[in-house]
């Protein structure tokens, strides 16, 4: 029994750790966009609380400036007031001087299901290795046994749109999955280096 919970232990260790991550379920851009690479970016997060919002604008725009863009965290240049209508919210973005704005929103948490079949060692067969003359070991080997497994986990979904300051126009879009999420700050920086990625590989922002 002791096998047997440690090989389950190891089992779920292994896919919680493989599964932990972000990824692009769906992506658009505008093919006709001639306006990159963006230099400088101010990044707007629209997540759970306030607070939240801005440690995801600070590190995302962290992540930025690693990647060689001069990232600007929303709530920095843009005050409460602003984000409430579009005119003054379009006005002190374009007072940055950036020529991108990238809008983050949340838009679900889902908690799933999953249930999986596990073979596990669950006994030694005949038993030769006792009675039957000691020492000889089973020759079937140990026998399997099915375990099922049911476990839960959550699936955030997230839209992120970039935009040309200059135009208005909408310029890249993507849709995201992250596994099990724990919180803003541990999440971001993969998120981060996700759509940063994408970004570079379309020469929208500079690559390394």
């Amino acid at each position: 029994m002791k096998l047997r919970s440690l090989f389950l232990l190891f089992a779920l260790a292994a896919l919680v750790a493989g599964c932990q991550s972000t990824s692009i379920q769906s992506a658009w851009y505008d093919t006709n966009f001639r306006g990159g690479p963006m230099r400088k970016i101010v990044v707007v997060g629209s997540v759970d609380t306030v607070s939240d919002g801005r440690v995801f604008e600070d590190i995302f725009a962290a992540r930025l400036r690693a990647a060689g863009v001069e990232g600007i965290a929303g709530y920095t240049v843009i005050g409460d007031e602003a984000r409430a209508a579009e005119a003054p919210f379009g006005a002190a973005v374009a007072k940055t001087g950036a020529q991108g704005l990238l809008l983050v929103r949340l838009l679900r948490v889902d908690t799933r299901t999953q249930v999986s079949t596990t073979m596990v060692p669950g006994g030694m067969g005949w038993g030769w290795g006792g009675g039957w003359g000691g020492g000889w070991g089973s020759p079937f080997g140990p026998t399997m046994v099915p375990v099922q497994q049911v476990s839960q986990y959550d699936l955030a979904t997230v839209e992120s749109k970039l935009f040309d300051v200059q135009t208005k126009q909408l310029v890249w879009a993507a849709t995201t999955t992250t596994f099990n999420p724990t919180s803003v700050a541990r999440e971001t920086p993969g998120f981060a280096d996700v759509i940063i990625g994408q970004l570079a590989q379309r020469g929208i922002i500079p690559g390394k």
